[in-house]
């Protein structure tokens, strides 16, 4: 699922960049002035021509340009070189509506509003700003010293509003495109998060279920010669719980798996006996609430599997009740060297469970010397 959101949100921001030219063509619509009056024109035909191409290249460059600005809206690291592309694009629009003028006259200056929308969008701010202004006074002081060409009072307001619509769009383009850039990164943390809880399940079900049949394939060698039937059984008992953990991948990576308390406390005698360890157990699921149970078997399967593996005890003592379960042994304790003197990656995968149902997970010297591992979790 997690997977199918980051595929989306990817594909919203390509979708947003492939309809983004429709904003810029719209602006398109100006040029029907230019193009009216080159064809009311009725001097020489190459001008005409002239004219007719200069416009419809003068729209492909706004449009591609545009579309290059849009698609290079996230690369901060190219900053430089954006600006460079931008100021190259700039340029060429500019230079072509030099060859529109001969037919068109001072409807060239129409070109003026694209060249103000580009430069505020594509520059920075400052710059972008500059352009605005040396554009504006360009509309204002060409019609005056042009022969032939009608001065427009407006024409600088027209200039400075279309760039500032502009730069209004420009500040929603970017903040649409942080916002759909945060979705995406958040979609990448549920990945990664649904990641690393997939394989705190999958080590869980194997290191209990592997540590048991080890134990119980380590008891049936001792006892084939001289209780074949009761080896007999242990072998039965390993196919099962490997056929059981082979069930448990599968439904786990299916996100189906639920763990079951007293299924786990059946478990948990089956692992201890196996391995030699003497359960006491004080309390019943009954006397945890539902809502807990799930949580309290998980602890009790890592608990128990760290016991089986690496105490060297002889009792394990389990103790259940409404806000908390606690696993202690008798064995070697922490700080007493080998594996069982650390959390390792199994209870640190615990405590992240646990912190997350609201809970704290304690791991310490039990009273007995072992090891005490207690979850809880008040109401």
């Amino acid at each position: 699922m997690t997977d199918i959101v980051a595929t989306l949100a990817g594909g919203e921001v390509e979708q947003r960049q492939r309809r983004g030219w429709l904003f810029s063509a719209i602006w398109l619509a100006f040029l029907f002035y230019p193009l009216e009056r080159i064809l009311q024109y009725r001097g020489p035909w190459p001008w005409t021509v002239a004219g007719y191409v200069s416009l419809v290249l003068f729209a492909v460059v706004f449009l591609l340009g545009f579309r290059d600005f849009r698609r290079r809206l996230h690369d901060d690291d190219r900053r430089p070189e954006q600006t460079r592309r931008a100021w190259t694009t700039l340029l060429l629009l500019t230079a072509l509506l030099v060859p529109v003028v001969p037919a068109a006259g001072d409807a060239v200056l129409t070109g003026s509003v694209y060249l103000a929308v580009f430069g505020i969008i594509t520059l920075p701010g400052r710059t972008g700003v500059a352009v605005v202004a040396v554009v504006a006074a360009a509309v204002e002081i060409l019609p005056r010293v042009v022969d032939g060409w009608t001065p427009d009072n407006s024409a600088a307001i027209t200039v400075v509003a279309a760039a500032m619509a502009a730069w209004g769009v420009k500040t929603l383009i970017q903040r649409n495109a942080q916002l759909l850039e945060v979705r995406r990164r958040l979609a990448d943390l549920a990945v990664v998060e649904e990641r690393e809880r997939l394989a705190r399940d999958v080590h869980d079900i194997l290191g209990h279920s592997l540590t048991v049949v080890t134990v119980k394939a380590e008891l049936a060698g001792r006892l084939i010669d001289h209780d074949p039937r009761r080896a007999a059984a242990e072998v039965a008992d390993i196919e099962v719980l490997a056929r059981q953990a082979l069930a448990d991948v599968r439904s786990t990576v299916g996100g189906f798996r639920h763990l079951r308390l007293d299924e786990e406390l059946l478990g948990a005698h089956s692992a201890l006996d196996a391995a030699e360890i003497e359960l006491c157990r004080h309390g019943t699921v009954d006397d945890v609430p539902e809502d807990r149970r799930e949580l309290f078997a998980r602890v009790l399967r890592e608990a128990v599997t760290n016991v089986v593996r690496h105490s060297g005890a002889s009792t394990c003592t389990v103790d259940l009740g409404r806000e908390r379960i606690t696993v202690e042994d008798d064995g070697i304790g922490p700080g007493a060297g080998g594996e069982h003197g650390s959390t390792g990656s199994g209870l640190s995968g615990l405590a992240d469970l646990v912190r997350d149902a609201g809970g704290t997970l304690t791991i310490a010297r039990g009273t007995r010397g072992g090891f005490r591992v207690t979850a809880e979790v008040r109401e």
